[in-house]
Formats: C-alpha cells, sequence, structure tokens
C-alpha cells in the first residue's frame, strides 16, 4: 500500500534521521518528492510512504508520537484549459513527464496518474493556468 504524506518538523525534531527509522524499525520506504529542511528551522517533506498497511499505520503512528505533523496529500494540479496557451514551458520543469505537449495537436496534456505534486509547473506558467484543487 502506499499514502502520499506531508510531514512537517518542529524544530527539536529536524535532526532526526526519519526515512531510515521507517525503514529500519517498520520496514517502509520513502520516497521523497520534496523536501524543505533546515537547520533551526521548522521543516516539511512531501513523501509517498509504502509498505504493508499496518506497518504504514505503526509508522504514521511514530511520527505523530515524535511530534511530527503528518497530512494526507488530497490535492491535485489542475490545468484551466480556458487559460492555458500550450507554450509548453511547464513541459521543461516536470520530472515525471507527466505534462507533455502532444506532436500533433501542440495542446497540453496532463496524465495525472504520473504526477507526483511537486508543483514545479505552477510557477512556470506564464498565464498561471495551472494550480492545485486546495
Amino acid at each position: 500500500m502506499k499514502k502520499r504524506l506531508t510531514l512537517t518538523f518542529p524544530k527539536r525534531t529536524i535532526h532526526m534521521p526519519i526515512t531510515y527509522r521507517l525503514a529500519k524499525d517498520f520496514n517502509v520506504a520513502a520516497n521523497i518528492f520534496r523536501a524543505h529542511v533546515a537547520p533551526d528551522q521548522v521543516g516539511k517533506l512531501l513523501v509517498e510512504l509504502s509498505g504493508d498497511i499496518d506497518q504504514l499505520d505503526e509508522a504514521i503512528d511514530w511520527l505523530r508520537a515524535n511530534q511530527i505533523e503528518v497530512s494526507l496529500v488530497n490535492r491535485e494540479i489542475v490545468i484551466d484549459q480556458d487559460s492555458c496557451v500550450h507554450c509548453g514551458l511547464c513541459t521543461g520543469v516536470c520530472p515525471t513527464e507527466s505534462l507533455q505537449l502532444d506532436a500533433q495537436t501542440h495542446k497540453l496534456t496532463f496524465t495525472r496518474s504520473r504526477c507526483i505534486m511537486c508543483e514545479q509547473c505552477l510557477p512556470s506558467c506564464p498565464v498561471q493556468a495551472i494550480s492545485t484543487n486546495l
């Protein structure tokens, strides 16, 4: 099973080896999509945890017990087709190629299942046709 989460670390837990502990103690793999972690600051990780459902639940309980805020990621990328000018700038920053220009029509296509919600496409759109649903 997989769960996509945002983890928010208070300053005092920023130095904890979280991904190591998830793998070693709970047999849970952490795929980090985006991270903003700096010494003496609140840190944030966008991760996808994968493993057995019971181990995932135990790992999430452990994170919360260590004062790490855990929230499920329910938002998605939304493209306003009426505003999009199909310039393709977003395709150059998309690490999963979920945004592509169709070779025949030269129109932007979005493959939602490939999107990892890194949000790199948002600032790249000159007409702000890309947003999130939350």
